[in-house]
């Protein structure tokens, strides 16, 4: 145990330099930080470091150290989507609710329609899905793997940008947030479906796990944004009164979010959920804000490093060398592309908007960033995809998140707006 724990503090070390390091030259060449650090994560893997010198991974990134390594990337990960659900606004969608469903529609029916003509190919070629998979799984893995938008990053540069409260900024808002709540939910009905063999016994009832993943998924939500976002609403009138979430109260919902996610995992879905969703129910206002600048640093300078490494370690872009899986690899970019931003373009066209706005919205919505990786990374542990096809969709987050920004620059500048703006929490990731 004390080896491993050594072995964890040089890992860190060596984590958090490559990601300052590789982060920085990110923001550099005008990229947000969270791509330089999804880099970093996939050079300090075989792809890189392990393909040039694989001895310093051996020396580094030991297979008995990296339960730990997995323990904190998990920990990362499920406050990190803690946070996103902290941001998750409601009041975008009245502004502009008829466009933001057009939009999201188009962002989720073209990809789901591409990524279930993928699978018909896809499954016939080795090490992409497991044997195991059944076709509608499948599809629906991939469809929310296309559709999934990265939308902390997308209110980063709406807020950036001064376009939050614009026709821009409210309409990309409320159809990425639709998106990607659709997404996380058909995602969560994969996971409750696939290999669920085991029934639980209780006594002599015997119940199948998909229905007590998919039962105690849709209770525990009701019992959070319904009874629990009373029971919370506790925190948010003390934290006002006090002009800070207090010790006490910080700890008192950390256990919270422990206990969410442990339960999300329990029923057969994934802690993220359960972090998620406990993060939609928190009261805003001063307890939003404080929860965001005491959490946020540490989650994001510490932990999801971890979670971009543990990622990096997995991804083999060496793999990706035949011809066959190179042919995947661009059909799986190019019905991303096509069915994330072209569709969300035509879409916002189709409801009036003009050629600038439609293109931003459709370079934004195509941005997959860090909610890909997770969404991944969950395919990947739970045996629903091989290798192969984790290494060509890590690829395809990379490039669609590196494209967001000049592209996005491309086609609608740093223009300014009149409108009043309505404040979006900005993330780094």
């Amino acid at each position: 145990m004390t080896e491993q724990a050594t072995q964890f503090f040089l890992q860190m070390a060596v984590i958090l330099l490559a990601c300052r390091w590789v982060g920085a030259l990110a923001r550099r060449l005008g990229q947000p930080q969270v791509v330089g650090e999804m880099i970093a994560g996939v050079l300090l893997g075989p792809s890189l470091l392990g393909w040039i010198w694989p001895q310093a991974t051996e020396l580094v990134f030991t297979r008995e150290s990296r339960g730990i390594l997995y323990a904190g990337a998990q920990l990362g990960v499920g406050l990190y989507m803690f946070l996103v659900g902290l941001e998750f606004r409601t009041d975008h969608f009245r502004a502009r609710a008829r466009s933001a469903v057009s939009v999201s529609l188009a962002g989720m029916a073209v990809p789901f329609a591409l990524g279930a003509l993928l699978v018909l190919w896809l499954r016939h070629v080795p090490g992409i899905f497991s044997p195991n998979l059944r076709y509608f799984e499948g599809a629906l893995f991939m469809g929310a793997s296309i559709a999934i938008t990265a939308f902390p990053m997308l209110a980063r540069i709406i807020s950036e940008r001064g376009l939050a409260g614009t026709s821009l900024g409210t309409l990309a808002l409320s159809a990425g947030a639709i998106d990607d709540a659709a997404a996380w939910a058909l995602l969560a009905v994969v996971l409750s479906t696939f290999g669920a063999s085991q029934p639980m016994e209780i006594g002599d009832l015997r119940i199948g796990a998909e229905i007590v993943a998919i039962g105690g998924a849709i209770l525990y939500g009701l019992v959070v944004l319904t009874l629990g976002r009373k029971v919370l609403a506790n925190f948010g009138r003390r934290a006002e009164k006090e002009g800070e979430v207090t010790q006490p109260a910080l700890a008192t919902i950390l256990a919270l979010f422990c206990l969410a996610a442990w339960y999300a995992d329990t029923i057969g879905v994934h802690a993220v959920f359960g972090g998620f969703i406990l993060g939609i129910a928190m009261p805003r206002g001063v307890l939003a804000a404080d929860l965001k600048r005491k959490l946020q640093p540490m989650c994001v300078v510490f932990l999801l490093p971890m979670f971009f490494t543990f990622s990096g370690l997995n991804t083999h872009l060496g793999l990706l060398v035949s011809p066959s899986l190179i042919l995947v690899g661009l059909a799986v970019l190019v019905a991303s592309v096509v069915g994330k931003g072209v569709a969300c373009w035509a879409a916002a066209r189709l409801n009036g908007e003009d050629n600038a706005t439609a293109l931003a919205v459709g370079t934004l919505m195509n941005a997959r960033g860090l909610m890909e990786l997770i969404i991944i990374n969950i395919g990947l542990e739970r045996g629903i995809i091989g290798e192969s096809l984790f290494s060509i969709l890590v690829m395809m987050a990379i490039v669609t998140t590196l494209m967001t920004s000049p592209v996005f620059e491309a086609v609608y500048g740093r223009k300014k707006r009149s409108q009043p703006e309505l404040p979006v929490l900005p993330s780094d990731a």
